[in-house]
């Protein structure tokens, strides 16, 4: 009976914790490895066992900034991130475009695609700026992760079904997988995955329908200029350190950064 007891009254705190509001970390700690060990089977098929550790810090991160919204929102852009990345991943791999670890990704892949999104949720936990900008920080961390998934789904999509990819630059017809290359086809799907994940943020009260818009706008142009910066500077020896990871890190930063640009230039007309 004692040992019975006791179970129940950890269960109790640990369930008392994960309903917190607002999240502490340890709610927010206890809240990830519940739906991370739910969802081991979904995690290792797309990340590596150093990636999920990475994911796993990510994830507590996001629920201690955001909540559960925040969670969710990341969790939508994993799982149709991942469902891009294995994407006729055969066929992918025989042209020698696919991802590394047949679509496994690793820590690296991680931190650069979710970088600009772990200092939203930093500044916002720690109340940088005071005021409204808790809000402006959460734009920018649905804004990061808008990028990352068109910028991700665009590429995906592309490698799959584009009958012709060419550089944004140049306009000059190049194989598929070349780095800087667009295609109608993938640009499509990367500004619709754009589109849906801004609408799951609006959705989950995260953002308005004014930030819905900015997000989808911030988003497109951050992957036009990557776009731009591939195509133009991997080709120069003076820029190989330009790899993936680091392209990642400059695009969501640029996409995170716009719409809070944005953002503050809106809410300045409106007083004005």
């Amino acid at each position: 009976m004692p040992a019975a007891s006791s179970d129940s009254h950890l269960l109790h705190h640990v369930i008392r914790s994960i309903h917190s509001s607002p999240p502490t970390w340890q709610s927010s700690f206890l809240s990830n490895l519940f739906i991370f060990l739910l969802g081991s089977p979904l995690l290792v098929s797309g990340l590596s066992l150093s990636g999920i550790a990475a994911a796993f810090f990510l994830g507590t991160l996001t629920w201690r900034a955001f909540g559960s919204s925040g969670f969710l929102l990341v969790a939508t852009y994993y799982l149709l991130g991942t469902a891009a990345t294995k994407l006729k991943l055969a066929q992918k791999e025989a042209h020698g475009v696919a991802e590394k670890r047949r679509g496994r990704r690793g820590p690296s892949s991680v931190i650069g695609s979710s970088a600009a999104g772990c200092v939203c949720a930093l500044l916002s936990i720690y109340g940088f700026g005071g005021g409204a900008f808790p809000r402006l920080w959460e734009l920018g961390f649905v804004a990061s992760f808008c990028t990352k998934l068109s910028d991700t789904v665009s590429s995906e999509i592309g490698k799959a079904y584009a009958k012709t990819t060419y550089l944004v630059t140049t306009f000059k017809t190049v194989p598929r997988g070349t780095e800087g290359a667009i295609s109608i086809e993938g640009t499509v799907a990367g500004l619709c995955a754009s589109i849906f994940l801004a609408s799951v943020g609006f959705m989950m009260a995260e953002i308005n329908v004014t930030e819905c818009i900015i997000c989808v706008i911030a988003s497109q142009i951050a992957n036009v200029g990557e776009s731009i910066i591939g195509a133009s500077l991997q080709e120069k020896e003076g820029f190989k350190w330009l790899n993936n990871d680091v392209a990642n890190i400059i695009n969501i930063s640029l996409g995170s950064s716009l719409a809070v640009l944005m953002q503050q230039q809106v809410l300045r007309n409106r007083t004005s």
